[in-house]
């Protein structure tokens, strides 16, 4: 296993993980609920951030490996998914629009891997839908996690609106690859 800036900077991103979901179990007492919010919301955005820094430092330093390609999307299903949990639990995301969301992110990773295995991944690679659709609820969930108005802007509201705009571009992003994987899958099961 490689270990360089950008795979640490993923392995950081895990990492954070029980940390965003941690503050959600720490009493009032220690923590008020405006502060939590601002802080899971704050850890999200960095986690975020540091998404985007380890491919660009990937590729711009040439330390792309298989490993850091398999890790750095497992890392982001995992905040992902960790994140619209936390969010569920608060009752401000809709366990419909989790579900979608989390099941396309299964779906579509199964899918790659088994495309993978087969040697037709290029038909399933990643598509200006699933960079909409994950540019989106990245903006929606630290939105949802903050939850208040800051300088007249009504976060709660914007995240609403962005995660059913993310469901959607997430349905439509999987019925895309799900076409394009099609006549693969059909030719492949016929013969088996």
């Amino acid at each position: 296993m490689p270990l360089n800036i950008p795979i640490i900077l993923t392995w950081l991103r895990i990492a954070m993980i029980p940390l965003l979901v941690g503050l959600y179990y720490l009493p009032e007492a220690w923590m008020s609920i405006p502060v939590r919010d601002t802080t899971a919301s704050l850890a999200f955005i960095f986690a975020a951030l540091t998404d985007w820094f380890d491919g660009w430092l990937a590729r711009r330093w040439n330390q792309t490996s298989s490993f850091g390609a398999f890790l750095d999307p497992v890392a982001d299903k995992l905040m992902v998914s960790a994140a619209l949990l936390v969010l569920l639990n608060l009752d401000r995301v809709d366990v419909m629009i989790a579900l979608v969301i989390i099941g396309r992110e299964i779906t579509i990773s199964a899918l790659r891997e088994w495309m993978a295995q087969i040697g037709a991944s290029a038909s399933v690679a990643v598509h200006w839908l699933g960079k909409f659709k994950t540019a989106a609820q990245m903006i929606a969930i630290p939105c949802l996690l903050y939850y208040d108005t800051l300088l007249g802007i009504p976060f709660a509201a914007i995240g609403r609106v962005l995660i059913v705009i993310a469901a959607i571009l997430t349905v439509w992003s999987m019925l895309y690859y799900l076409r394009r994987a099609w006549p693969v899958i059909r030719e492949k099961t016929a013969k088996d």
